[in-house]
């Protein structure tokens, strides 16, 4: 668990901090190309670089709290603040897009007249470039560090590549066509892209906050007790996940024999837990609970020499997301 500012907690703050910093840079350029052009789309995608720099301190902010060791009004850590600012941060690109919308709508309705595109067409190919091999390193980090603010960052910065390829193309077209109204079709054409990627990113920040079930890590976990699974376990029920940024907590009930020592009992409950522990690369707090087991069990346990059983063995259940979440414990019904 975290108890203080990990080396990987600095290493993301750190890379947080460069996204920032290249944030204004980049910013800094598209104003230049917009003053040079006058184009309502290269205007657009500048407004849409101010998000990538206010999201880029939202989310060392976020990446700082949720750095910080757990303390008595935050028992569980600050971990779901990633999922806030991302959320923030989705819906700030949405916003983008919707300007881009607007702007490429009044360019249409005004006719505006582009200027000195070929220093715009360079600068934004320079921007368009950056942005994207900074959005692709960020995913992979975030991805590698289970960091929502990192992931949720580096597809903002993708989608802006995508705005400013957009940008990119419409004055090439314009620049051997003299079509300036394609500038602000192509605009709107990537304005409703950039809404699209700001709802999944909300969408999924939501996920986080909720408590949704990620099916996928439960499947993985599932997957993993089933294939080292020892006959004393004879079920575990009501499991859940919940995430925390990058870490995990996971609650459990474990079925074992009646007539185990507590000792004995609480040794098995912890080779589970040492199980799931040493597979993943996350930080993970277990609150796994121990239940006897009753007659009904009698039909799926597999402990061959029980003293005590009262039924017959009727099958294995093979373990999944069914059974291992439900509330009840495990019958051959």
């Amino acid at each position: 668990m975290i108890n203080s500012v990990s080396k990987a907690t600095a290493e993301k703050l750190n890379f947080q901090k460069w996204i920032a910093i290249i944030g204004i840079v980049l910013f800094v350029a598209k104003l230049i190309a917009w003053k040079l052009t006058a184009s309502d789309a290269v205007f657009s995608d500048a407004m849409e670089s101010i998000v990538n720099v206010i999201s880029a301190f939202m989310g060392l902010y976020s990446l700082y709290l949720a750095g910080k060791p757990r303390d008595e009004d935050h028992p569980y850590g600050h971990g779901k603040v990633e999922f806030v600012t991302s959320g923030i941060e989705g819906a700030l690109i949405a916003i983008a897009g919707i300007m881009i919308i607007y702007e490429g709508i009044n360019s249409l309705v005004t006719g505006k007249v582009l200027k000195e595109l070929d220093w715009g067409i360079a600068i934004i190919a320079a921007t368009a470039i950056i942005n994207y091999l900074l959005g692709y390193i960020s995913i992979q980090k975030g991805k590698k560090e289970n960091s929502a603010v990192l992931i949720s960052s580096g597809k903002h910065l993708q989608s802006d590549t995508v705005t400013t390829i957009g940008v990119f193309v419409s004055l090439i077209v314009v620049y051997f066509t003299d079509l300036n109204w394609l500038d602000s079709a192509v605009a709107l054409l990537f304005g409703g892209y950039i809404i699209f990627v700001g709802y999944k990113i909300i969408r999924k920040s939501l996920s986080g906050i909720m408590d949704e079930q990620d099916p996928v890590l439960l499947e993985k976990i599932i997957q993993l007790l089933e294939k080292n699974r020892k006959t004393e376990w004879i079920d575990i029920h009501n499991m859940k996940i919940q995430q925390f940024g990058s870490s995990l907590h996971i609650d459990a009930h474990i079925t074992l024999p009646w007539y185990y020592p507590l000792r004995d009992a609480h040794r098995e409950m912890e080779n589970v837990i040492i199980l799931l522990a040493t597979n993943t690369t996350r930080s993970v707090e277990f609150n796994f609970h121990m239940d006897d087991c009753k007659p009904i069990s009698c039909s799926i346990c597999q402990i061959a020499e029980c003293p005590v059983r009262e039924h017959p063995f009727v099958k294995k259940v093979e373990w999944n997301s069914a059974n291992v979440t439900s509330v009840d414990k495990h019958t051959a019904e």
